[in-house]
């Protein structure tokens, strides 16, 4: 491609607002010039270059990006391959394993029925799923190497189960660190059968913390799944597609892909410990996404497209509202975006976490965070030097992807690659620096958020 035509195709793509390396279909939200929604296309430009050239690195194999404000596609490119194998072009649509991002998707589900009056957030979680009235912590090991266990001081509350710090486990790794994750990993929590087998499991495993006293990454949002279900007498897939989905036009987020939708799977890379290189991802049959999965994660089990993603951060961003539907109320959102966490649980200004005993570990988001319903929060970006606005939620996924949505701003942004744990180089903060980097027309509204229910 000639110099002149690539500058030809870049002034046309900044006229729609959209742009891409691959293929580029329609915008999930209505379109709008950089300038128009207050960008520098310039420096926008930025953003663009970096994701090219982790590609022309090697370091990713392909990528989606969206960035959103005032309702509007500023910005929406593909680069790279979706499959190195068959040097196939990255499409706009191509569907990404989003993992943990399912959990502010579960987070929704559950805040559904909260308005509508299903739960209440300082419910014992126990009302729901009976089979954790006889929870227990490990305190250690004895000399036979066997968990020391002391039962629970009370059970977790609903508000504890969506902020992870009901003291469970999750069981990501065999961690020798962790008595509680070693046993989750070792009983194959993650692997259940079905959301039923999970909790039964999860009700004979130690837990890695008395609930309240800690924030610990968890299968939380698993068993948030398994009582979506019981509340509605429907699979977790078939309410999240009636209530969520569908009314938001998200036609490619799913538990899994069928047949036809399979040709847009972004293959799933790893780095060669040893070269550094991209090779295939090994994930086992457990995360099959061409088949419906026997237990339908609600921590980390959706596909879903970065324009799927886009009405849903929409979504967020408008109160609970997109075209004329309402999921959410937008006190419901307020809720979902309001620091749930004690103030004993926030990072100060030099870095320590309040107080702890000592075999706990301090909290660990950066400065100035805290964490919503199933989302982190900034409640004072400015003790992290973050650029976002008050108020702004985030996350990403281990495959991955991120998202932040920042109300204050007005503004979404969403990222897809399709490498496991991302580059290593924090790659979510270095789009955040480049998008307010070329932000250059001030808010048009002040975000009206709680940073504390407490």
């Amino acid at each position: 491609m000639s110099a002149v035509f690539r500058r030809a195709a870049s002034a046309l793509a900044g006229l729609l607002g959209l742009a891409a390396a691959g293929s580029v279909g329609a915008a999930p939200l209505p379109a709008a010039r950089p300038e128009a929604a207050g960008f520098s296309a310039e420096r926008l430009r930025k953003l663009d270059e970096t994701m090219q050239a982790l590609v022309d690195q090697g370091q990713i194999a392909g990528g989606v990006t969206v960035l959103g404000r005032h309702g509007r596609v500023v910005s929406m490119k593909a680069f790279g391959k979706r499959s190195l194998e068959t040097g196939e072009a990255m499409p706009a649509d191509a569907l990404f394993r989003i993992r943990s991002e399912t959990k502010a998707v579960t987070g929704v589900a559950m805040l559904i029925l909260y308005q509508e009056g299903r739960w209440r957030l300082d419910d014992p979680v126990t009302e729901y799923l009976p089979e954790l009235a006889d929870l227990r912590v490990a305190s250690g090991v004895d000399a036979q190497g066997r968990p020391i266990l002391t039962p629970v001081s009370r059970p977790p509350t609903m508000r504890e189960l969506m902020t992870h710090t009901a003291g469970f486990a999750y069981g990501l790794a065999d961690d020798p660190a962790s008595v509680a994750d070693q046993a989750y990993y070792r009983a194959g929590v993650l692997q259940s059968d079905s959301l039923d087998h999970l909790v039964r499991k999860v009700a004979m495993l130690p837990m890695y913390a008395q609930p309240g006293v800690m924030w610990r990454y968890s299968v939380a949002a698993d068993l948030q799944g398994l009582i979506v279900e019981r509340l509605t007498g429907q699979t977790l897939p078939v309410f999240m597609e009636e209530r969520i989905f569908r009314p938001l036009k998200m036609k490619d987020t799913a538990f899994w892909a069928p047949a036809e939708k399979l040709p847009r799977l972004a293959a799933l890379y790893d780095g060669d410990p040893a070269t550094g290189r991209l090779i295939p991802a090994n994930e086992g049959p457990w995360r099959d996404v061409s088949r419906p999965p026997a237990a339908p994660s609600g921590g980390g089990g959706l596909l879903s497209t970065a324009g799927d993603f886009a009405r849903f951060a929409q979504m967020i961003l408008n109160g609970g509202e997109l075209d004329g539907v309402r999921v959410l109320r937008p006190e419901t959102v307020a809720l979902m975006r309001s620091n749930h966490l004690p103030p004993s649980f926030q990072v100060t200004t030099n870095g320590t976490a309040g107080v702890l005993r000592p075999d706990q570990k301090p909290f660990p988001f950066g400065a100035g965070m805290g964490y919503g319903l199933d989302v982190a929060v900034a409640v004072e970006p400015r003790l992290s030097g973050a650029p976002v606005g008050p108020g702004t939620i985030s996350w990403g996924g281990s495959a991955g992807t991120w998202f932040w949505i920042d109300p204050a701003n007005d503004l979404f942004f969403i990222g897809m690659i399709q490498r496991l744990g991302g580059v290593g180089s924090g790659l979510d903060a270095t789009t955040r620096t480049v998008v307010y980097q070329a932000l250059e027309r001030p808010p048009i509204k002040e975000a009206r958020l709680n940073s504390s229910s407490r």
